[in-house]
């Protein structure tokens, strides 16, 4: 094998809808000596964070990112010098490698050019060449200046035409703003030093509404051109809501020692998306109790059966086939509110998430076409999913999609809790340890395995009827696991 051929290029995998991703940390340099799945950068998105592996063993040549940067799915991360062992690479590294293996073939002459309509400006040659300012004469003002790069003002509701009075962005402070990587994308393509900017998120983070509100009170005081300098009747202004109250800072250290233990970031990247369901979805939680006697007696008998076959059947797998069901019978329950706020958006596919603990915090895997899976099928999957949470090895592809999330207590304790709707989800089904309660039944007190419910959903879209009618439709699903066993189509 020939010096070329040993070198391996190791890409970005697929990460989804995700673009421009933070690279938050660089583990490798080169000269490391490296082996399959050795981690190399840590890219952080707006939901999680994840780790992007080696493909192969040998030493690193070059490292092709740095810490701060950004990177898209098929982006080159690091060649590596192999040894002769490497794993076959995704799809997507296949994709983005292809150009380079093969030359493309040639391309038939382009069809000339239409003319353009008088009436269309020649935007492109505004980036692609300098302006020259058309001549004036003598003594005449001169023509306020223009931004030659338009941005997207539009969606502020300020035209793309007027000067821009922002102060150039300064890379370090720059940096060292309190925000998250999409609202540092959408700083830089309007332009705005987020330094400058005042933060009113959660602890003081910087978010998309306070840059918007920075750019219509920068660009406020920009003149207007005489056709839009007509006086036009003041509108009336709109109220405006009262904030929320600042929680007052406390100084602990005056009633005793302290310490300070910093956010994982997971937790970091949560707690304001948490913070952001809870204040704008009006959340109502409907409790009710499954008879899972008989449920639990099938699995045992079942359990030895599902161990040769190398699967460790768990109460969650039932649970999430009758949550499947459940949401074929009630379909308003796998939807979403659509942006409009209008209509719903009904799902025709079945994806179900579920919370996994994790040392770094909660994550919520997706177990995709969960419909077309039995409940064999799915205890395989959650105990993958599972596994890959807790090795921080779960890509963002396997966090998407999801219409429907369990959150299950069950192996820690509790009674009863009011889970936080995973948006844009609208219900999330929270289920508590399960006890042996006496039940009336028949004129007589039995005992019975009762497992707790708890249905959080969101009121615009599902009334108190169609909750209590949902879980208790569960709860006799539940009820009858043999029905559970049934053979998917």
């Amino acid at each position: 094998m020939n010096a070329a051929a040993s070198v391996v290029e190791v890409r970005v995998p697929d990460m989804g809808n995700f673009k421009d991703v933070a690279v938050i940390d660089v583990l490798v340099k080169p000269g490391d000596t490296i082996a399959i799945d050795t981690p190399l950068v840590t890219l952080e998105s707006d939901k999680a964070t994840m780790d992007v592996p080696s493909t192969a063993v040998g030493v690193v040549e070059k490292v092709h990112t740095s810490k701060g940067g950004k990177v898209n799915t098929g982006d080159l991360i690091a060649t590596v010098r192999a040894d002769g062992a490497q794993r076959a690479p995704g799809p997507a590294q296949a994709a983005a490698a292809a150009p380079e293996r093969a030359p493309a073939p040639p391309r038939a002459a382009p069809a000339p050019a239409q003319p353009a309509p008088p009436t269309a400006p020649a935007a492109a040659t505004v980036a692609a060449a300098p302006v020259t300012p058309p001549a004036r004469a003598p003594g005449a003002a001169p023509a306020p200046a223009r931004s030659a790069v338009l941005t997207p003002r539009s969606l502020l509701g300020v035209p793309t035409s007027y000067r821009s009075d922002l102060a150039p962005i300064d890379d370090p402070a720059f940096t060292r703003a309190h925000a998250s990587p999409s609202v540092r994308r959408f700083a830089r393509e309007l332009g705005v030093n987020l330094a400058q900017v005042t933060g009113h998120g959660f602890k003081d983070r910087i978010t998309h509404d306070d840059v918007k509100a920075f750019v219509k009170g920068t660009l406020g005081a920009v003149p207007r051109p005489a056709a839009a300098r007509a006086p036009t009747p003041a509108p009336t202004p709109a109220p405006t809501p009262a904030p929320a109250p600042a929680v007052p800072a406390v100084d602990y250290s005056q009633f005793g020692p302290t310490a300070v233990e910093p956010l994982s970031r997971i937790q970091r990247i949560s707690g304001p998306r948490l913070q952001a369901s809870w204040t704008t979805i009006p959340h109502v939680t409907q409790f009710d109790e499954a008879d899972i006697t008989e449920l639990e007696q099938l699995r045992a008998s079942l359990k030895e059966r599902a161990q040769a076959a190398g699967v460790k059947l768990t109460p969650l797998a039932f649970i999430m086939r009758a949550c499947v069901k459940a949401l074929q019978e009630f379909p308003r329950f796998n939807s979403s509110l659509a942006a409009d706020g209008a209509n719903l958006i009904v799902r025709k596919y079945v994806h179900m998430g579920f919370a996994a603990d994790t040392a770094n915090g909660l994550v919520v895997p997706v177990v995709r076409d969960a419909d077309r899976k039995d409940v064999y099928e799915l205890a395989r999957h959650l105990g993958q999913l599972s596994e890959k949470a807790r090795a921080g090895k779960l890509p963002p592809t396997d966090m998407q999609g999801g219409c429907f999330t369990i959150s299950s207590l069950g192996g820690i304790g509790g009674t009863a809790f009011t889970p936080i709707i995973n948006a844009p989800e609208v219900a999330i089904l929270g289920v508590s340890r399960a006890a042996m309660r006496p039940v009336y039944r028949d004129l007589s007190f039995v005992p019975r395995l009762m497992l707790p419910l708890s249905l959080s959903y969101d009121h615009r879209v599902i009334d108190g009827a169609m909750a209590a009618r949902f879980t208790t439709w569960l709860a006799q699903a539940l009820a009858d696991p043999r029905g559970l066993l049934e053979a998917v189509p």
